[in-house]
């Protein structure tokens, strides 16, 4: 026969799982599922998650000179979905008992209950992340969380997340959207790059190198060239360019399709100067499509 103290903690550890459970998934928003809400130091009203407060700070609806963001880190107080007190931000509620978040960060004063994101603090980025801690790595120079399988194969731009996003201008670093790293180790919203891509753009809109390698293009670039008969009036047209992929200048032979750098062999580049102005992106859009 057990013990009185084996069923006691039998009993406290079932009470620890429904406390866990009670009302999870049934409160919070469309960014976070979690049984609080928080009072903004900033304003004192009351939102489901900061990135409520700052959409409705920030709305078009809302004096220009009102418009605010919520200081992630001094976020002090919260109030219990469940039973409506108001206590210091903490995990389990002062008064029901009930668990507020699955995950909790005692730092940032996060809750979430959906933990299947595998969340988790970074020291260095002062925020938390989602992933898992053991698939990621924090690169000192990029100023940000890489997942292990960029380590040593990245190029680093320093403080590469601490930026608008060229395209829609949402503040990368601490984004709830997936984000990617280009080959000139810029950053974007993955989203935002397959609307480029929908649009014929090949290019960091940042520093203009090419997003990827475009070896097979610029051959059938070469093979539309050859095959178009020049006018006679361009014919002894010479410009000169700028690679936006090796920084190179040339000088070379006007064309109205594009312009080869002669040092990487890419059709990325610009006229610098020249009789005739033009540029390579609509000939190459024709090309593509």
């Amino acid at each position: 026969m057990g013990s009185s103290y084996e069923s006691e903690g039998t009993y406290f550890e079932e009470k620890e799982v429904s406390l866990m459970e009670i009302g999870s998934g049934n409160y919070g928003c469309s960014h976070y599922k979690r049984r609080c809400k928080i009072r903004a130091p900033c304003c004192g009203d009351i939102f489901n998650c900061r990135h409520c407060h700052n959409e409705a700070k920030n709305s078009l609806e809302t004096n220009p000179l009102d418009r605010h963001d919520i200081p992630r880190h001094e976020i002090e107080k919260v109030i219990c979905s469940l039973c409506g007190t108001e206590q210091d931000a903490q995990q389990y509620c002062i008064n029901c008992g009930v668990c507020m978040g699955k995950y909790y960060c005692a730092k940032c004063k996060f809750f979430d209950d959906d933990i299947t994101k595998n969340q988790y603090h970074c020291d260095e980025c002062g925020i938390c992340r989602t992933g898992g801690k053991d698939n990621f790595f924090h690169c000192k120079t990029c100023g940000c969380c890489y997942s292990k399988e960029m380590k040593d194969k990245h190029r680093c731009v320093e403080r590469a997340m601490h930026h608008n996003c060229p395209i829609c201008f949402e503040f990368i670093f601490d984004t709830m959207k997936d984000i990617t790293v280009l080959r000139c180790g810029h950053t974007i919203h993955l989203e935002c790059l397959k609307e480029m891509e929908k649009h014929y753009r090949y290019t960091c809109p940042v520093c203009s190198k090419s997003l990827w390698d475009m070896s097979k293009l610029w051959s059938k670039i070469d093979q539309e060239i050859a095959s178009t008969p020049m006018p006679a009036m361009y014919q002894n047209k010479m410009v000169w360019i700028l690679c936006n992929d090796c920084g190179a200048n040339s000088h070379v032979q006007f064309h109205v399709i594009a312009h080869k750098c002669l040092s990487c062999k890419s059709y990325n580049t610009r006229q610098t100067r020249g009789d005739t102005a033009t540029t390579c992106s609509s000939g190459v859009a024709e090309i593509v499509s």
